[in-house]
């Protein structure tokens, strides 16, 4: 037994349901606090299930932040990517856990309605109960079926299809960040896929191209320029949303870069230069669906 507040016990699942519908973690942790705000007027003694109550109140509150964000984002300069989170390596431990936040997968929920990715998030992340789900986005449940029908249907069609170990994803984002810090072409077409697509997100603020790279060898040459432009530069591996990513310094410029990895090969690079987008690399981000 224990008399550790509710919100204290869940914060970490609160801030993962409101990332994973977010894909902010400045915007996740403000949902929180506002989820925390309305908690503390409560009489936590007439909550019967403190868990559904904050994860009702949070999938609100990210729901209305969603609907605001949606707004802002259609003015946004460049692609859009979503913000990358600094974390341990034990969170691919849980294989679920860490599909849900990648990087790839969160750029696949923003292709979904606010609702559709409230009800996806909650059903298919956390198995949140239907009758929960409708509580929380104001739907009966047979509604909330539906939409989860249709959600999951939309997210399957489009999510990577990634089924390496970790040893091997490792390995193959090594190589590439060998390569990349000493501007050896081969060694990046060696590593990148022949249909490897790059993104960058730079928000109007950073450099960054403004239409996805496809191919390898047009990806490999802008790459291989970083050694040139950047000598001192620095390119180290940290972990970002359960995956092996890196954090690569020019000169004071920061960008993460997320990585997927299929069949021995670097399928897509995420690369956020947006530096409003980097605060959350300062700590390792606490993650979880339990609770």
């Amino acid at each position: 037994m224990t008399d550790e507040d509710p919100f204290v016990a869940h914060r970490s699942l609160l801030f993962t349901v409101a990332y994973e519908m977010l894909g902010s973690a400045a915007d996740a942790e403000d949902v929180v606090q506002e989820t925390w705000l309305r908690w503390d007027g409560v009489d936590a003694a007439e909550v019967h299930d403190p868990r559904a109550y904050l994860v009702r109140i949070v999938t609100r509150q990210a729901l209305n932040r969603l609907r605001t964000l949606a707004r802002r984002r259609e003015d946004y300069v460049g692609e859009w990517l979503p913000e990358p989170l600094l974390t341990a390596p034990d969170v691919a431990d849980d294989v679920e856990l860490a599909e849900s936040v990648s990087m790839a997968m969160l750029t696949v929920l923003e292709t979904l309605g606010p609702t559709e990715r409230a009800v996806f998030v909650l059903r298919e992340v956390f198995d949140t109960p239907y009758d929960e789900i409708a509580d929380a986005v104001g739907k009966t449940s047979a509604a909330v079926r539906q939409i989860a029908v249709r959600a999951r249907n939309h997210v399957a069609a489009r999510r990577p299809r990634v089924d390496v170990d970790r040893g091997e994803q490792q390995a193959v984002v090594e190589r590439f960040l060998a390569a990349v810090r000493t501007g050896d072409l081969q060694g990046l077409l060696d590593a990148l896929a022949p249909d490897v697509v790059m993104l960058a997100d730079g928000g109007g603020v950073a450099q960054a191209i403004r239409k996805p790279l496809r191919g390898a060898e047009p990806v490999a040459r802008l790459l291989a320029n970083f050694a040139a432009f950047a000598p001192n530069g620095i390119v180290e591996p940290i972990w970002l949303n359960g995956a092996p990513g890196a954090r690569i310094d020019a000169d004071g410029e920061l960008t993460a870069v997320s990585l997927v990895v299929q069949n021995g090969r670097i399928t897509r690079i995420l690369a956020v230069r947006n530096p409003a987008k980097l605060t959350a690399l300062g700590a390792e981000a606490v993650l979880s669906r339990e609770a």
